[in-house]
């Protein structure tokens, strides 16, 4: 969730890499389709959906990835998301 909220795009690609399970829950975020859409970093968000990230995961402070591009008012990951 770090390298996602942080839009670490190269740090995501390598965890993924090492098989991390892109839908991991906990923490403050939920997951990382959820800290990567309340930052609005966009490419991070395009590569965990790549990756099948699941987009209604529910948890964390926002309660899913949408609402977390909402609050946030980033657009065009809300564009993504939906």
């Amino acid at each position: 969730q770090a390298a996602s909220s942080g839009g670490h795009e190269q740090l995501v690609k390598l965890i993924l890499e090492k098989n991390a399970e892109v839908n991991a829950q906990g923490g403050y975020y939920g997951n990382s389709l959820q800290a990567a859409s309340s930052r609005g970093h966009q490419q991070v968000v395009k590569l965990l959906l790549e990756k099948n990230a699941d987009v209604n995961a529910q948890g964390g402070h926002y309660g899913n990835a949408l609402q977390a591009a909402s609050f946030g008012g980033y657009e065009q990951v809300v564009k993504l998301l939906l």
